[in-house]
């Protein structure tokens, strides 16, 4: 097949609606007008989406949906006020005139075909990391979010924390100097991955309606090894390891350094298999360099690997701080860590840590409330969301799913200067999957 860029996708989208607020102070202090309050529809009410309900409760809870009832059943008792749906298409179009937000909390392969219809009726949107499974439903996401003029928001909640904030601030006054290497690691996976398709028949769960949750992808039989919760090791449903973090762990660095467009990718990994991504991986993305940053190395761990300790590290602490998973940013000054999401950076000196805890850099980056209190504010008129899907959320999935790319071909992909891959023919599906009759981008 000819080769494909990963800019070659091109998924318009239309329809645009608003609703209108009261501004508070025309009905006096203390009085929330009832257009000030959105109706919201969430889409995946269990496990992760149960957290994303509880994220909305300061509005109307206007209606849930989940395939599996077992899942959703807390959110179900909790907002008996809510209408109830298995099926977000049907909850969609039925509902289009109340709804005014769509939070979308599903396996990753069903992530753009609800966010997209969502956006194409001109409602807000929160939706949860990584934004799709693969690169051209990225692309389709980010078109829907353009044409729509509603606010959109990625789940990566460590974008809208403190201390990523604080991060970029410590960057840019030169704390740790100029850096040329950011090294990340995770616990993940804590599911099954490198297996092989189940050959057994089992009979779904009476609670999940299977067809539902294999949604756009193709028909398969029901199997344990999928769902619950199993599913983020399937290339056909999730993105793995790197996918189900990176849009937290890799996020300050992407944001902070402009981490877009790589020369090129080298994956290593233990055994691949068709179906499901390897059991640990590390990956090396090149960037070159890009405005006054200078080239810079970053390097992806996940499956048990950690990057070596950095020189000075306090001989009396363990490494790596966190087994389940940080950052390690490498600078011609020194070096910080943080967390997972951003949080409690540190300098590796302890003496200058101190020092600078004492003496921060002016803050430059208003702090929120919280990742929903965030994409809220922006569906009520106020800035866009910092992970929205068009600035952040989606150039920063995209880059994280270039390293599924390298790892699925087991060989380096390098990049011309269009973007284009040079040495490796991807499968188009691997780009832009085919989708199930009932189901469309």
């Amino acid at each position: 097949m000819p080769n494909v860029t990963r800019r070659s996708f091109v998924n318009t989208a239309a329809g645009a609606a608003a609703f209108t607020i009261v501004p508070r102070h025309v009905l006096g202090h203390g009085y929330r007008a009832p257009s000030d309050t959105l109706n919201v529809a969430c889409i995946g009410v269990g496990g992760m989406g149960r957290n994303d309900v509880r994220g909305m409760e300061g509005e109307n809870i206007y209606a849930l949906c989940d395939v599996d009832l077992k899942a959703a059943d807390d959110a179900f008792r909790t907002y008996r006020q809510a209408k109830q749906y298995r099926d977000y298409r049907v909850m969609l179009e039925r509902e289009a005139k109340n709804i005014d937000a769509v939070t979308v909390t599903t396996p990753d392969h069903s992530h753009a075909a609800a966010a997209i219809m969502a956006l194409k009726l001109g409602k807000h949107v929160y939706c949860q990391k990584p934004l799709a499974r693969t690169i051209g439903e990225v692309h389709a996401m980010m078109d829907a979010a353009r044409a729509s003029t509603t606010a959109t928001q990625m789940g990566n909640q460590g974008h809208a924390g403190d201390g990523t904030r604080q991060m970029r601030e410590w960057v840019e006054a030169g704390v740790i100097g100029t850096v040329r290497e950011v090294h990340f690691w995770t616990n993940r996976p804590i599911w099954p991955q490198a297996i092989e398709r189940p050959l057994e028949a089992y009979n779904p769960p009476t609670s999940l309606d299977w067809n539902l949750w294999l949604g756009p992808t193709a028909e398969r039989p029901y199997a344990p090894a999928y769902a619950p919760f199993r599913w983020r090791g399937w290339w056909d449903f999730g993105t793995g390891a790197l996918g189900d973090m990176a849009c937290h762990i890799m996020d300050a660095a992407f944001w902070i350094l402009d981490l877009r467009d790589p020369a090129w990718i080298a994956p290593e990994s233990s055994t691949l298999f068709t179906e499901t991504a390897p059991k640990s991986s590390r990956i090396t993305y090149h960037f070159p360099a890009r405005g006054t940053r200078p080239e810079v190395t970053v390097v992806w761990r996940d499956g048990g690997l950690f990057p070596t300790a950095p020189a000075g590290w306090p001989a009396e602490e363990r490494w790596p701080p966190a087994d389940d998973g940080g950052q390690l940013w490498l600078g011609s000054e020194g070096a910080m860590v943080a967390g997972t999401y951003g949080g409690s950076p540190r300098l590796v000196d302890p003496k200058r840590d101190k020092e600078l805890k004492a003496n921060p850099p002016p803050i430059v980056y208003p702090r929120v409330e919280s990742v929903y209190a965030e994409w809220i504010a922006a569906c009520k008129g106020g800035p866009p969301a910092g992970s929205n899907f068009v600035d952040h959320a989606g150039p920063l999935t995209e880059m994280v799913l270039l390293g599924n790319l390298a790892i699925r071909t087991g060989r380096t992909l390098t990049f011309d200067a269009n973007g284009k891959i040079t040495d490796a023919d991807i499968p188009r599906e691997w780009y832009t999957p085919p989708y199930r009759d009932g189901w469309k981008l």
